[in-house]
């Protein structure tokens, strides 16, 4: 069934054509949410209300844009809403949680792990002192590989707008990370 026969149907109660939106959108929304909470808890949690929003809101979705610019803009929106109300509770980020290839303990020395390791809760932590506006469209650019259209139709912005902010937040992360691996004592690439 295309996706507009599923919109439609879901619009009218049909609780397994929403179903399989769902299905088709999890993975991506799962994404959305640890890209901004890095928590895999938080980002559960945050996708299953996400498609509940989206769920009521429905039936004022006029197809204006595209099912899944439109969920990505509840999405965004949610995560920010959910940083917001628990940026005094943050935890410590687990490099476990990162979600990169984690290196073999036998490729490396314990501590040449660690050194990758710090440098990843660095940049993290880094990322995570951005102002919203840029923490926002690099997570959408850089950690969910999206395209600047897009970033441009879930934020409302215009694609300069996405291109500006994205070069601004490349410059103050790298500028943070330069000022906090010097005061770590290495200076060589992450």
């Amino acid at each position: 069934m295309d996706e507009r026969e599923l919109i439609r149907r879901s619009q009218q109660g049909d609780g397994e054509a929403f179903g399989v939106l769902i299905e088709r959108f999890k993975g991506k929304v799962f994404s959305l949410a640890y890209g901004f909470t890095q928590d895999r808890t938080a980002a559960d949690d945050l996708a299953q209300e996400v498609f509940i929003k989206a769920y009521f809101s429905l039936p004022r979705f006029k197809a204006r844009s595209e099912f899944g610019t439109w969920l990505y803009r509840i999405a965004v929106n949610h995560a920010k809403d959910f940083l917001r109300k628990n940026r005094s509770r943050q935890k410590d980020i687990s490099i476990d949680e990162i979600g990169e290839n984690r290196l073999a303990a036998g490729e490396k020395s314990q501590e040449d792990l660690r050194s990758v390791e710090e440098r990843r809760a660095t940049v993290l932590a880094a990322v995570e002192r951005l102002p919203e506006k840029y923490r926002v469209v690099l997570t959408l650019r850089d950690i969910e590989g999206m395209s600047y259209e897009d970033i441009a139709r879930i934020l409302d912005l215009s694609p300069g707008t996405v291109d500006s902010r994205l070069h601004r937040a490349r410059q103050k992360l790298r500028q943070r990370l330069t000022t906090s691996l010097n005061r770590q004592g290495g200076d060589d690439g992450l």
